[in-house]
């Protein structure tokens, strides 16, 4: 039984080693000459002005929640769209039931003003 995971270990430790020679030879041979510009703190590519401790708007968390709901349905539908010949008429209305129960979630927060960004 365990003869058939040797492919999959022999594959984790040469990844494993593929990756920790390249890191390795990335600090060798790399140049390291760092500078206050290097240094200096990355934020969304402009000079920061303030505290990186400042609230951020509930809008951004919302927009991404909004985001991940939304576009998960068409994960949900790939396979159903492989297999629509053989699953039938029951596995059809459920899916449209679904889409129907997001498409309402799309309109309650349109209609909430979520999806306004000012």
């Amino acid at each position: 039984m365990l003869q058939h995971y040797l492919p999959i270990l022999l594959f984790f430790v040469i990844a494993i080693l593929f990756g920790l020679l390249l890191v390795s030879l990335g600090l060798l041979i790399g140049r390291n000459i760092p500078s206050k510009d290097k240094l200096d703190q990355y934020e969304c590519g402009f000079p920061a002005f303030s505290s990186s401790r400042m609230k951020f708007d509930v809008r951004y968390y919302l927009v991404a929640i909004l985001f991940i709901i939304f576009d998960l349905e068409l994960a949900f539908l790939f396979p159903w769209a492989m297999v629509i010949k053989q699953v039938g008429w029951t596995a059809m209305v459920a899916v449209f039931i679904f889409l129907a129960l997001l498409t309402v979630g799309f309109i309650y927060e349109w209609k909430k003003g979520a999806l306004e960004w000012e």
